[in-house]
């Protein structure tokens, strides 16, 4: 290791002081004993290691007190008179470094032993980085209004608090701030403010897409600080890197975590992998290969890194980058999770959220407008003996089979397996009729944003959006990470023009067409569209964070004059975004947990060869075991066949529970400590766990050659799916959604106002609050009275949307049971003015007041004396309740309606109840409306 990093490693026998510009000697003696290691720069002591077996890692800190012991002590034929200022402890597996020039010195490990040139200056130096953190002048000493120093209130506390770290020598911290807040502006202040006051040296920024790496330079190159005329470009060497060699001039760097990975590891960088962020990273390696000492980029080089988008670069593979360098981290992130405040040490120095943001006009809010059609929520049936068109996936080539028996079809198979035109053409239609009423008083279409299931799905939609809207293909256009080559025939001339996404990115931000993008994968996190104002969601997210990402996309503010040139009808500056959910993402449940296939970008041919080639990292692994799954669902008798007979006879169905059971973290344990030799219950460790679970992975894997692949990816690609012309959908809500408490309360108080308000007028309302012993006389045109008034009178508390409100006040948890909804609007108006009178305690739906009173009215008419009623007595009585749920009351003129006219009707009743007939009757109408 001291080699490595430029020390002539010397016997205290042999000292030759000559020999290059730092000696490290062994043995050498003290008054105190000898030391493992003496230090020597330019002929002078400068510090001492104590080495200690790889078995001492574990109280490594320990042996501090020894290593000081030796730096205060007199050096044998050198006059010392002051302590050795660096202080290292090494195992050659840990290394833990002093300096103590610090104000407070503190240990801290480091990958390797800093070069003797690097000493040389800090010893040349005088004071210590830490020490010279001190220097930094408070921010704003005047207590000036944050705008006059040029920044944002909640960027004046980022910086402020982030220096008071630094200064306290926290090695990392954590800044949290919204969408649309200015992190990077905060980021480049503090670098100027660090590279002023406390001459830093070199500071990285570390981005994980080259996108983002852009964005940084551009801002550094615009950035002026507020004490300078000049800008941050102009005072200080700014270089965003591009190959393998970083400038020992430049002060600023910034650089993809992929290139510096590639530039530790001296290799070439597939420069398409800058494109993707490494959550989507195609294949790794067996094991990520480790990062090993650089003599050309060493330990030191950088005193500060950076990390934007820290929520998802600072794990795996890429945190090797992080621990190689002894710098300080700052994370930069809108969207962090546990993980994330677990390695910033919960040292969060700004936590700045959306709602803030909002409140403070950095963001703007959202609302949520509703799209529910009946196939997206119930899905629907193919019927047998009918002409089914069959569509393959990749090449849209299309057939016509007949059905051979029905096949009913969940929501959730929409647009994977079964493509229905008319659900897709229901929502987009449903969303052009909607415009006027979520942006009222425009004529153009809003800048919007389609987040769509796959690319055919979004194919899909992009079609129908230019039919609907009338509209060229300049209107729609798609938008992705990927470059779109062009498409040339065998002899080389061009059949289809490519794109560039940036071009397509640039003109949906800056011109006034498309007026709508359609995006699978999400538009890359930090990807600036202010003009954005609604994005619609045909596409659930299951992950918190991701939807809290794709939601920023909409949150930047936009002042009128630049919105206008995007938007020309824009009456005001952006005030809000509208998120139309066409698909109940807003409601669906979210997790911060990883789904199981976490790489739902890479294809499986490409997962699959990754795992036949070593890879055995849990990503991988757990997504090509549930891509597998997926697919065996899809499978027939002759495609198992087919696999089974190229694969050994292993099924996939064996084949995914192998994936699983390698990479299941029990049975990875068990592995790993019959590995280690140790007993159950003890702890084997991380490289063991890494080894076992890497074997447990070789093993399913050896089912797997590049026949087998090619064979399961063909038939992946041969898997069509199947378009329902037949079925049309309907809308079922399109409307705002009330998504918060003070919404509700204030739509449910203003419903009871309404009703007290009305009370004389309408004769329903009349009996339900003054009257409560003529209920039983409530009828269908009542309820339907008071219905029709309310919707003329105030649209805004139809009683759908009134319902919605009481359960969000009731069941703010949801906790109840999801199918316990309202029939139709009256009888959720029924119940609704129930609860309001105060009939029930607690909202509850029409059809299960009548059924319960009606289960009490038997057992009271069961009991004591009185004679029971007969299993076709019970059947016309169930009619009978079954009639009130939707029509409230019950006459004998009802009997000569459906269904009683087909069971026989009023002579039928009468035979079966006699003379007790009206008595019955009227108890019913009594009881269970009660």
């Amino acid at each position: 290791m001291l080699k490595l990093a430029g020390w002539t490693v010397q016997d205290k026998t042999k000292i030759n002081l000559n020999d290059g510009i730092g000696q490290a000697i062994r043995e050498y003696q003290t008054d105190v004993g000898p030391a493992d290691y003496v230090l020597f720069v330019d002929k002078k002591a400068v510090g001492v290691i104590e080495a200690k077996r790889e078995e001492a890692g574990e109280k490594i800190t320990s042996v501090e007190d020894q290593t000081e012991g030796y730096a205060n002590a007199k050096l044998k034929w050198v006059n010392n008179s002051e302590p050795l200022p660096f202080l290292y402890e090494s195992t050659g597996v840990i290394t833990r470094f002093t300096d103590g020039r610090d104000p407070k010195p503190r240990s801290r490990e480091v990958f390797s032993f800093h070069r003797p040139e690097t000493l040389k200056v800090w010893v040349e130096q005088g004071n210590s980085l830490r020490a010279r953190l001190q220097d930094i002048p408070p921010l704003n000493p005047a207590k000036l209004p944050a705008k006059d120093l040029g920044l944002r209130d909640c960027q004046e506390t980022a910086i402020t608090n982030l220096e008071d770290s630094l200064q306290k020598a926290r090695p990392r911290a954590l800044i949290q701030m919204a969408t649309g807040a200015g992190k990077t502006y905060t980021a480049i202040t503090s670098m100027y403010r660090i590279l002023k006051h406390a001459k830093g040296k070199r500071i990285l920024f570390l981005v994980d897409t080259k996108n983002l790496g852009e964005q940084a330079e551009q801002e550094m190159l615009n950035f002026t600080p507020s004490d300078d005329t000049r800008k941050f470009t102009e005072l200080h060497v700014v270089q965003r890197l591009k190959s393998k060699f970083v400038p020992k001039d430049a002060e600023v760097c910034i650089s993809t975590i992929q290139r510096m990975y590639s530039i530790l590891k001296d290799e070439e960088l597939d420069e398409t992998l800058e494109e993707q962020n490494p959550a989507e990273q195609l294949t790794k390696p067996k094991e990520p290969v480790p990062v090993v000492y650089n003599p050309k980029v060493p330990i030191e080089h950088f005193d500060f890194i950076f990390i934007d988008e820290c929520h998802r670069s600072i794990y795996n593979l890429w945190q090797q980058v992080l621990d190689y360098f002894d710098a300080f981290l700052i994370g930069l992130t809108a969207t962090p999770d546990n993980r994330t405040y677990g390695f910033f040490k919960q040292n969060i120095v700004s936590d700045y959220s959306h709602e803030k943001a909002v409140a403070d006009g950095v963001n703007v809010g959202n609302e949520v407008f509703t799209i529910q059609t009946r196939i997206t929520k119930e899905g629907e049936t193919l019927q047998a003996k009918q002409q089914v068109e069959h569509r393959e996936r990749v090449t849209r080539k299309k057939r016509w089979e007949q059905q051979d028996e029905d096949e009913k079809y969940s929501a959730k198979q929409l647009d994977k397996d079964i493509v229905n035109p008319s659900q897709i053409r229901t929502v987009i239609k449903t969303f052009k009729e909607s415009l006027p009423i979520i942006f009222p008083d425009r004529e153009h279409v809003p800048k919007t944003l389609i987040f769509a299931k796959t690319d055919s799905h979004a194919d899909d939609i992009i079609q129908t959006v230019r039919e609907e809207f009338d509209e060229g293909n300049s209107f729609c256009k798609k938008i992705t990470y990927r470059v779109k080559k062009d498409k040339t025939d065998k002899d080389g001339n061009i059949i289809e023009q490519g794109e560039d996404p940036k071009s397509v990115l640039s003109s949906f931000r800056n011109l006034y067409e498309p007026r709508i993008a359609v995006t699978v994968d999400m538009i890359a996190t930090g990807t600036d569209i202010k003009p954005l104002e609604c994005l619609v969601f045909m596409r659930d997210v299951k992950s918190r964070n991701y939807f809290e990402q794709m939601k920023g996309r909409g949150t930047r503010t936009f002042d009128h004059d630049e919105l206008i040139k995007v938007t020309p009808d824009a009456k005001s500056a952006k005030t809000h975004y509208v998120i139309v959910d066409a698909i109940g993402v807003t409601k669906s449940l979210k997790t911060a947990s990883q789904p199981l296939i976490t790489k739902p970008s890479v294809p499986l041919k490409d997962l699959a060869m990754g795992i036949m080639m070593g890879a055995s990292d849990t990503d991988s692994v757990s997504s090509l075991a549930g891509r597998l799954a997926r697919l065996n669902k899809q499978l027939d008798a002759d495609d198992k066949k087919r696999i089974e007979k190229v694969s050994g006879g292993v099924s996939i169905t064996q084949m995914v529970v192998d994936l699983f059971s390698a990479i299941d973290g029990d049975k990875v344990e068990e592995q790993a400590i019959i590995l280690a030799k140790q007993p159950k219950g003890t702890d084997p460790g991380e490289d063991n766990r890494n080894k076992a679970q890497a074997e447990m992975v070789s093993k399913a894997a050896n089912v797997f050659n590049g026949e087998l692949i090619e064979l399961i990816d063909t038939i992946r690609r041969d898997k069509d799916q199947k378009i329902d012309h037949d079925n049309i959908d309907e809308v079922q809500i399109a409307d705002w959604e009330k998504a918060t408490t003070e919404q509700a309360s204030d739509i449910c108080k203003e419903f009871v106002e309404y009703l007290e308000q009305n009370k004389d007028e309408i004769t329903a309302l009349e009996i339900f609050y003054d009257q409560p012993h003529r209920r039983r006389e409530i009828t269908f045109d009542m309820v339907k009275e008071v219905l029709e008034k309310l919707k003329s009178d105030k649209p805004k508390l139809a009683p759908l949307n009134v319902w919605q409100a009481y359960e969000l006040l009731e069941d703010p948890d949801n906790k109840k049971e999801q199918g316990n909804k309202p029939i139709n609007e009256l009888t959720a108006l029924v119940a609704l003015i129930r609860r309001v009178v105060g009939i029930d305690d607690k909202l509850s739906t029409f059809n299960t007041t009548v059924s319960k009173n009606f289960q009490t009215w038997i057992m009271k008419h069961h009991s004591g004396s009185n004679q029971k009623f007969t299993k076709e007595q019970m059947a016309w009585l169930h009619m009978i309740r079954e009639h009130f749920v939707n029509s409230f009351h019950f006459e004998l003129d009802d009997l000569e309606m459906s269904p009683f006219d087909a069971q026989g009707g009023l002579g039928k009743m009468y035979q079966l109840f006699g003379d007790d007939m009206n008595k019955i009757i009227d108890e019913l109408n009594s009881e269970l409306v009660a």
